[in-house]
C-alpha cells in the first residue's frame, strides 16, 4: 500500500489487487525539519518563528504535527495527537492568495471540522505580519482560539496556538 496520511481519501491507485480499498493508511514519516522542531525548546521555536516569513498560506491539504515543547514526551504526544486527535488542516483560499477558510482534520478518521478564517495580520508574539487562522466568528467551540503560522521553508509552516491571549502549544504543517 502506498504511504499516505491517516484519513487521506483512497484513490484508484491505492486499491489492493482485486480492487479492494485499504482498511487503513500507513504512517507518513515526519518531515526532517518537523522532527528537528520536536527536539527544540519553546524559546528556540520562537526564534525560528521570528526569522520566518508571512508569505502565502498553504493551499489544499496539509499534514499537521502537534508540538508540546519542554517535555521528554514530545514525540510520543505528537504521535498520539496525530493518530487520535488532529492530523492537519485543509486550506481553501477562494478569496485570494491570502484570504479564505481552513478546516481542521481530526479524529482517527480525519474528519474535517472546526472552520476558521484565514488572513494576514499582526502576530501576537511580536506584532510583525503573520498568517492568522481565526476561529472567533466561525466556531462556538474554538472561538477563543487563534493560530498563527509562518512559512519556514517551502511547504513547511510553524504555527503558534493562542487560547485567549495565552500561548498554548505549537504545531507544524507540511503541504501535501
Amino acid at each position: 500500500m502506498p504511504e499516505g496520511n491517516i484519513g487521506d481519501r483512497p484513490t484508484q491507485r491505492d486499491r489492493a489487487p482485486g480492487g479492494a480499498l485499504p482498511t487503513h493508511r500507513e504512517w507518513r514519516p515526519l518531515h526532517p525539519t518537523v522532527a528537528k522542531w520536536l527536539r527544540m525548546s519553546r524559546a528556540q521555536l520562537d526564534d525560528v518563528y521570528r526569522r520566518s516569513t508571512a508569505d502565502n498560506p498553504p493551499h489544499g491539504d496539509t499534514t499537521g504535527t502537534t508540538i508540546v515543547s519542554g517535555t521528554p514526551l514530545t514525540k510520543a504526544l505528537a504521535a498520539f495527537a496525530r493518530l487520535c486527535a488532529w492530523q492537519g488542516k485543509v486550506f481553501d483560499l477562494f478569496a485570494g492568495p491570502d484570504k479564505g477558510f481552513v478546516l481542521n482534520k481530526g479524529t482517527p478518521f480525519s474528519w474535517t471540522f472546526i472552520v476558521a478564517k484565514v488572513y494576514k495580520g499582526p502576530r501576537w508574539l511580536d506584532g510583525a505580519e503573520t498568517i492568522v487562522i481565526d476561529y472567533s466568528s466561525t466556531s462556538f467551540v474554538a472561538r477563543k482560539v487563534r493560530d498563527e503560522i509562518r512559512e519556514v521553508e517551502p511547504g513547511v509552516y510553524l504555527g503558534l496556538v493562542w487560547l485567549g491571549k495565552q500561548r498554548s502549544i505549537d504545531f507544524a504543517l507540511v503541504r501535501n
